[in-house]
């Protein structure tokens, strides 16, 4: 089989400014070289040109922060009680398919139900259904009564699909080992409230001890784990048990960055739940989810260290809790509008979130996240410069080329008619 070029691109490569009139060839599942038209192997009648006129060629992008099987979510009890497992194993199918054809090539659990992530990526994985490259997650590991475990004691039910209570270090070091018995790939904790949880963010509900105690164990089996985490005193403490992941650092500040830096920690900010849930407040006087001034509070603080943080150093990634009723599945792309017209940050800066910080977070820097010979051919072809219009990647139409590993998601571009006669 012939090699596959991309000839006249604007290329935004995941680290420097965009360069144009670039071409990228991809012959198997990875990239074989990058370079201007003089500087790269000639096609031959046996390759596929593809003439794209000043288009932008970027890496696939990576949803850090993702719960493949919310579907709708109105309030808490909707995550786990809406449908039975099965159907929601398929809701979660559909999910999968589609952030893929919204240009993300990868996507990294947040939480979700039933041991679904890691069921969709065995099926990912084995050619069963189209979908990201996953690294799952399981089910919440949370405290007695902290806002997950939010059924009343009365409706005598069981939190085991959503999540596994634990109450002490040597309870969540034992349920850590069950989720990753389970196929987890990492871990998820709740060590603070806010950010639309009923406890506010200055609660920390879980110890010190527990986290830590949870942290070692995922990494003594060598996987990651990660924290729903808002207020100072939680990024702290989940800094210093040694977490991967802080999800939302909403009340960062200049110690928490200082810090953040170097331990080399990611930090998911989610800035587009909270927007949408605060402008709902505004529009409607009413929301489903709890602490919305705090919520806003929050907001207010987040973009104004975010763009302190960046300079700094600090390792952001994107992903968002869609699936939520005000957010629905597919709205994806719309979150990294949040940040450069929330919190002030240079649209090439948030695609590097998106795409070489996604990728190390995988696992997978050595492999995915830039344009370069060697990596993976998970490429997009996109109308439009998103280095300089975020938006242009929040219309599907926009996306001419998805390519996962060499293979076509989408391709809406036709071979150019040189190489056609050439070939004849």
């Amino acid at each position: 089989m012939g090699r596959i070029f991309f000839r006249g691109a604007n290329l935004i490569d995941g680290v420097h400014a965009p360069k144009p009139n670039t071409t990228v060839v991809v012959e198997g599942e990875r990239i074989a070289a990058v370079g201007t038209n003089g500087n790269v192997p000639k096609p031959t009648a046996h390759d596929t040109v593809y003439d794209v006129g000043g288009k932008a060629l970027m890496p696939g992008m990576v949803m850090c922060h993702y719960h493949v099987a919310y579907d709708n979510v109105a309030d808490l009890n909707d995550i786990d009680m809406k449908h039975p497992p099965t159907f929601l194993t398929l809701i979660a199918a559909k999910n999968a398919e589609l952030l893929l054809r919204s240009g993300y090539t990868g996507a990294v659990g947040a939480g979700t139900m039933h041991n679904i992530d890691v069921t969709l990526k065995r099926a990912i994985n084995a050619g069963l259904i189209p979908g990201p490259r996953f690294l799952a997650c399981g089910r919440d590991l949370v405290t007695t009564g902290d806002s997950v475990d939010c059924h009343p004691n009365f409706w005598k039910l069981q939190m085991d699909g959503l999540a596994r209570i634990c109450d002490g270090p040597e309870d969540f070091r034992r349920a850590v080992r069950e989720e990753i018995k389970q196929g987890v790939d990492i871990i998820k904790l709740y060590p603070t409230g806010g950010h639309g949880l009923s406890w506010p963010s200055e609660v920390m509900t879980m110890s010190s001890d527990e986290i830590e105690a949870a942290t070692q164990a995922a990494h003594e089996r060598g996987k990651k784990i990660r924290g729903h985490i808002t207020s100072k005193q939680g990024i702290l403490a989940g800094l210093a048990a040694g977490m991967d992941v802080i999800d939302h650092a909403d009340l960062m500040d200049d110690e928490c960055i200082e810090l953040l830096v170097k331990r080399g920690a990611f930090v998911t900010p989610s800035l587009y739940f909270p927007w949408k849930v605060v402008e709902e407040k505004r529009r409607t006087g009413r929301s489903p989810w709890g602490g919305v001034d705090k919520m806003e509070r929050g907001l207010e603080n987040s973009c104004r260290m975010l763009p302190k943080a960046q300079a700094a150093g600090v390792k952001f990634v994107v992903g968002d809790d869609f699936g939520v009723a005000s957010m629905p599945h597919g709205e994806y792309a719309r979150e990294l509008e949040a940040y450069v017209k929330g919190a002030g940050i240079s649209p090439l800066d948030v695609i590097t979130w998106a795409t070489r910080n996604g990728a190390e977070l995988l696992g997978l820097k050595d492999e995915l996240g830039t344009i370069e010979p060697g990596k993976l051919a998970d490429l997009l072809v996109v109308t439009g410069n998103p280095a300089k219009d975020i938006t242009v990647l929040q219309d599907r139409a926009n996306l001419n080329v998805i390519m996962k590993g060499g293979q076509f998601v989408e391709c809406q571009l036709t071979p150019s008619k040189t190489r056609l006669q050439k070939a004849a």
